[in-house]
């Protein structure tokens, strides 16, 4: 498996009782370690028994601290040295299980960057070819949109099925080279479409947001999912998993449409459980698994991963008792 990096962070998370705007407060305890979402999906493969090569983007000194500590933690790096500073991502943590993220909008990546991180993921595809390619989060200032549409052409080139999890114009741009799946939670995947369509109230995309905080103002959240993610295969997906966080998540893989819930967890820390179902989906379809069932395991893995205090932390064992919680009726039955 080879995950792609490109606004990695630094991640501070504070945790206290809770959050009061406008108000000092006292962090019960404050830890760092690298961060992201590609770091998340990575972290969470490993521990599923996968072993990942994630081609990093490292700007400046911090950049290469990054690199340092996370070949330390025990993942394959390739190390990118760029330019600017590495950015750092603020996670508040509250005893309620709220989470709030600050995320810096990280150093901008220049034509020279952009080149250095597609060759090196060109010569890492060529060396080992994997059988799934993971593009995750948000990009740099200064990258353009098409940066994962080019990630999927040339996965497709090497025969590697290229994973997207994406949101806003980064995404549009990758439906158009025809991913094999794409993975936007319910936010990003409705403000996507509606810009597709030219309709107000698309906003950029949230591509580092808590997975967990979910709109469900409008109602109908499996409904919303399923529709979305035809939708999404109808702009150009092969296949698209459209996240609806407690609930669960929505498949359509262009002739069938499947509603999988999510199992029941007392929630500990929201962060990362996207990045935890990409992990798990990625994982599987690498162990040779069909698209459903690689989607029940990404959504096992996600509920596994809110329990536990790290993002995207996952446990195997666990993961597997929760599997068989996942139940995974057709659209029709779902939306009843």
């Amino acid at each position: 498996m080879l995950i792609l990096g490109t606004n990695l962070t630094q991640d501070r998370i504070v945790r206290l009782a809770t959050l009061v705007p406008g108000a000092v407060l006292r962090a019960v305890t404050v830890d760092t370690a690298p961060g992201g979402k590609p770091v998340n999906v990575a972290r969470a493969a490993r521990a599923l028994g996968s072993r990942p090569t994630l081609v990093a983007n490292c700007p400046g000194g911090e950049g290469a601290r990054l690199a340092a500590l996370l070949s330390e933690g025990g993942l394959a790096v390739v190390a990118v040295r760029t330019a600017g500073a590495l950015r750092t991502a603020t996670i508040v943590l509250e005893d309620d299980g709220r989470a709030t993220v600050i995320n810096e909008p990280g150093p901008p990546l220049d034509d020279a960057g952009r080149t250095a991180f597609l060759d090196a993921y060109v010569d890492t595809l060529a060396d080992q070819p994997p059988q799934v390619v993971v593009a995750s989060g948000s990009l740099p200032p200064g990258a353009p949109a098409e940066l994962y549409a080019d990630v999927v052409r040339l996965a497709a080139e090497h025969g590697a099925v290229a994973v997207v999890d994406a949101g806003g114009p980064v995404l549009a741009a990758a439906l158009r080279a025809g991913p094999a799946l794409v993975k936007p939670n319910l936010a990003e995947a409705e403000s996507v479409l509606r810009a597709l369509a030219g309709r107000p109230g698309a906003g950029p995309g949230v591509t580092d947001a808590v997975e967990e905080e979910v709109d469900e103002s409008g109602g109908d959240v499996a409904g919303r999912c399923a529709a979305a993610a035809e939708a999404l295969v109808g702009a150009g997906a092969r296949a698209a998993l459209v996240s609806g966080g407690r609930s669960g998540a929505a498949l359509h893989t262009g002739d069938r449409s499947l509603w999988f819930s999510a199992p029941r967890v007392t929630v500990v820390n929201p962060v990362g459980a996207g990045d935890a179902m990409v992990a798990g989906v990625a994982v599987a379809l690498e162990r040779g698994e069909q698209l459903p069932a690689a989607v029940r395991y990404g959504v096992a893995t996600a509920a596994d991963s809110v329990g536990r205090h790290g993002p995207a932390e996952v446990e195997p064992d666990a993961v597997a008792a929760l599997l068989v919680a996942v139940r995974s009726p057709s659209r029709a039955e779902a939306t009843s």
